[in-house]
């Protein structure tokens, strides 16, 4: 009997996962391959698309550059919040996690209104003088971008803090007393210790800024396409099922080679990992 109950206590859980993720997924896949010949006909015709490869290259330099900001601002933060009193870094960390406890739509009707023509940032930068008018800041790529980093920076910070405040302080202390600036003291000591933490942060930023949809439907709008958006016109608009799936597995398939690729980096720079 024992060496059944932990089968038993994963059955409940392991059948959600087939019926709500397995499922669905090979019945997407199966929407892009059945009626097709050869069956890889209908991902060559999307990726071959001008069109699509136009918002597929989009999504990505929007990810990647979301997520490198991302990991910018949040390593000092986290490091600052990691090496702060007790009681501080609470407070530091429910004020970092802050922007995950509202509705993406509110938080993007927030940025609508700090950007828009006549939004605050056009209207301070037109009245200290920086501007002679507004500048077209709502519905580009740096709006999408901005919108991302704000949404996903905590997630950031929350993969780093824990890397960060399991460093032995000593170990710093012993760089600085053999002689190491603090700038070798970061790269040598901080840097490959916090790789694990920079890692986790950066797929989870990644993929989320690939894959959303509300952020830059509401700040990118018509001329900013992404893959999510591209999709949900393909399924809702034009109701072509089989165009929509085969962008959906093309996301799910390059999800899953960045996850590899950033494990791979990470076992590089890291050989601790993994």
């Amino acid at each position: 009997m024992n060496r059944w109950l932990p089968l038993a206590l994963l059955l409940p859980a392991g059948v959600m996962i087939v019926v709500v993720l397995l499922v669905p997924v090979g019945r997407t896949m199966g929407l892009t391959v059945v009626d097709q010949s050869p069956w890889w006909s209908g991902y060559v015709a999307t990726l071959s698309d001008p069109f699509t490869q136009g918002v597929l290259w989009r999504t990505l330099r929007i990810a990647a550059l979301s997520t490198l900001i991302a990991a910018i601002i949040g390593f000092p933060t986290a490091y600052v919040i990691a090496r702060s009193p007790p009681r501080r870094r609470s407070l530091f960390i429910i004020l970092a996690v802050f922007p995950l406890l509202t509705n993406p739509v509110v938080r993007a009707f927030a940025w609508m209104v700090i950007l828009g023509r006549n939004g605050f940032l056009n209207d301070t930068l037109v009245g200290i003088g920086l501007l002679d008018a507004p500048a077209r800041m709502m519905f580009t790529e740096g709006a999408v971008v901005v919108g991302f980093v704000y949404l996903f920076s905590p997630l950031m910070i929350l993969s780093l803090v824990g890397v960060l405040e399991g460093i032995d302080r000593d170990l710093l202390d012993a760089a600085t007393s053999l002689g190491a600036s603090q700038a070798a003291v970061f790269r040598r000591v901080v840097l490959p210790l916090a790789v694990p933490g920079l890692i986790v942060g950066s797929v989870l930023v990644f993929t989320g800024s690939f894959t959303a949809y509300t952020t830059p439907q509401l700040l990118g709008g018509d001329r900013n396409t992404v893959l999510a958006t591209l999709l949900y016109q393909k399924a809702m608009v034009q109701l072509d099922w089989v165009g929509a799936s085969t962008i959906a597995v093309v996301m799910v398939a390059m999800t899953i080679a960045v996850i590899l690729v950033m494990n791979a980096v990470a076992r590089r720079l890291n050989p601790t990992v993994g």
